[in-house]
């Protein structure tokens, strides 16, 4: 994090490039913790999000799907070998985060999205490269993003947990109903290009540009009032709450707890399976396979 307080502008840098820049728990926190610190700085009129190595995010680790809720273990008695089982023996064995736990830590979660699409300062998101799963909705959720022309934007991870990831508020209000559907059902990756002549993000620019572009609108905000910034954001979070995010707050991490506790068929992609089997690399690409259909 970097603050320059004659600006009244700070900078935080997700810095994970051999990852793209994907985060974890510890790292989301922390960036939490930059985010909230900045929010009672006085001197901090505008928050500026971007990423090293020529990417903005993208999104959760997904090397480990369910490391995110912790590992859940179940105790069945200790069989004998002839149907008969050991009173006090038991066999302690890994499975599926409960529905339980899930709801608790999806909670947790969320409440950070909750925090930054409310948050007191202006943000502006730097957005290059990659855009993808969490990296996807900071970007939404940023007051002013700058996109490159060529930058991957979307919830590719839908493709392997669920068409229900993420806030869907924000998608249906951000993008319109008919691209949130097309991106989520899909797993559809969009380039700023692509995207740019749907109004979505503040302005979409060569490559290049990105990063030129974002510090002058980062500039540019900061000559703005502090305390105006603030009453604005908290009158646009408002308008919004009552025109497209009502009920947001619990329904975002129930839709998620609830759409990716999924099973799967055998004619279905199943990560999380061939991952334990080939590895993350490899089920990325046979993730791509499977879903590549070619276009009549």
């Amino acid at each position: 994090m970097e603050r320059e307080p004659e600006s009244g502008i700070a900078r935080i840098t997700i810095n994970n490039a051999q990852r793209r820049n994907s985060y974890d728990p510890p790292m989301r926190d922390q960036l939490a913790a930059y985010l909230d610190e900045l929010a009672d700085d006085d001197d901090t009129k505008v928050v500026l999000l971007r990423g090293t190595g020529g990417y903005f995010s993208s999104g959760a680790d997904m090397r480990n799907a369910y490391g995110w809720y912790g590992e859940g273990t179940d105790q069945t008695p200790h069989s004998n070998g002839d149907g008969s089982t050991t009173g006090n023996g038991k066999t302690t064995r890994r499975r599926r985060p409960s529905q339980r736990r899930r709801l608790a830590v999806d909670r947790r979660t969320f409440a950070f999205y909750h925090e930054l699409l409310g948050y007191p300062k202006a943000t502006i998101a730097q957005v290059e490269g990659l855009a993808l799963g969490g990296g996807f909705e900071i970007a939404l959720m940023a007051d002013i993003a700058v996109v490159g022309e060529n930058t991957r934007l979307g919830m590719p991870a839908t493709r392997f947990l669920g068409p229900a990831l993420g806030s869907l508020h924000l998608f249906f209000h951000r993008l319109g109903p008919v691209l949130a559907k097309r991106m989520l059902l899909t797993g559809d990756l969009l380039t700023g290009a692509e995207l740019n002549e749907r109004g979505v993000f503040t302005e979409t620019v060569p490559d290049t540009d990105v990063p030129t572009r974002a510090e002058w609108w980062a500039r540019k905000v900061s000559r703005m009032p502090a305390d105006g910034i603030v009453i604005a954001k908290e009158a646009f979070r408002l308008v919004e709450q009552l025109q497209g995010y009502q009920g947001e707050e619990v329904l975002s991490y129930l839709f998620h707890a609830y759409g990716t506790n999924l099973t799967f068929e055998d004619n279905e992609y199943n990560f999380v399976k061939v991952r334990a089997q080939h590895g993350v690399k490899r089920a990325f690409e046979l993730r791509d396979e499977h879903f590549e259909i070619p276009e009549p």
